[in-house]
């Protein structure tokens, strides 16, 4: 059921559904009020991934298992919006409204909206098809960046392939380059504000990376940027900070989804807070109509969370 908070003259006054076990934010200035409740939208999706802001101020995710992409009105209503998206996991919009994508089903980056502009922009890199397109960013430039996450064991595949893990882009003309392949498990990417830095998160790893952006679009400087307080040993007795999706405020805040929560850090990376979820969080994007609401998807569930802050002006996400 999804919960209200009502602000009046700087106080929370909660409706009277709430419940005292019900996730609320802590205090981070600038940020977060403390005490906001985390609504939840809907659970029981098949697959959670890829949010992004839709400029009639809903927001479109990835439901990957049920090959749909969905969208949540602002209203809080559930809709398809677009069925056999060849298991689309991250989305970023063009300049001319076309929704790009990374694909799992048929392993490529291309278009996959509206019918009439679907394209395939890449499928192949020296020959060899990519194993997990996981998410993506695209520039104001028309530079698009995405990480290719590799294979790793699982129930079903105990013995995958080999990994060939990378961080790619793809030019405004269309040419493909690999510029990182010694990320253990590239997962989350994003840019910073003025398009300077790129961001990568490392789920196997203990830190996000940051990367300095040239004019032909290369990175160089790899670098800890945040450490993060998701990096704990499984049941699997492997060591992961869960690090998975990344968002952007106005202000230059980076917003990780990881074992912790949603872990906020400020522009230089200094850790600044975490708000707990009910389930371990996926991927995440602000969005609605002043994109003052964060919302977050992770293991089948969808919630959103009220801000002080709103998103990233400049661009989707």
């Amino acid at each position: 059921m999804l919960r209200k908070f009502i602000p009046t003259v700087g106080v929370l006054l909660f409706a009277a559904s709430v419940q005292a076990d019900d996730p609320v934010t802590p205090a981070i200035p600038g940020v977060a009020a403390g005490g906001v409740v985390v609504e939840l939208i809907k659970d029981g999706f098949k697959g959670t991934e890829g949010p992004i802001a839709h400029s009639d101020g809903s927001l479109l995710f990835t439901e990957t298992q049920a090959n749909n992409i969905v969208r949540i009105g602002p209203d809080d209503k559930v809709s398809v919006f677009l069925k056999n998206s060849n298991g689309a996991n991250g989305l970023a919009w063009g300049a001319g409204g076309e929704l790009y994508a990374v694909q799992t089903v048929k392993t490529q980056v291309g278009i996959v909206y509206p019918a009439d502009k679907k394209k395939t922009l890449a499928e192949k890199f020296e020959g060899v098809e990519f194993q997990r397109p996981n998410d993506l960013v695209r520039a104001n430039s028309g530079a698009i960046y995405f990480t290719d996450s590799g294979t790793r064991p699982t129930k079903e595949q105990p013995n995958p392939p080999p990994s060939h893990p990378g961080v790619f882009t793809i030019s405004p003309s269309g040419e493909l380059k690999r510029l990182a392949n010694d990320i253990e498990r590239p997962n989350g990417i994003q840019l910073s504000k003025d398009e300077k830095v790129l961001y990568v998160a490392n789920t196997s790893g203990e830190h996000i990376l940051a990367y300095d952006i040239a004019a032909d679009g290369s990175i160089a400087n790899r670098r800890n940027f945040a450490k993060l307080e998701g990096w704990k040993q499984g049941d699997d007795k492997a060591w992961s900070s869960g690090a998975d999706g990344l968002a952007l405020d106005d202000e230059g805040r980076l917003y990780v989804a990881s074992n912790a929560g949603v872990e906020v850090f400020d522009a230089k990376g200094a850790a600044l807070g975490v708000i707990p979820l009910p389930k371990k969080p996926q991927n995440l994007a602000f969005a609605g109509k002043d994109k003052k609401t964060l919302y977050v998807v992770g293991r089948g569930a969808a919630y959103k969370i009220p801000l002080l802050v709103q998103g990233i002006s400049s661009r989707a996400k």
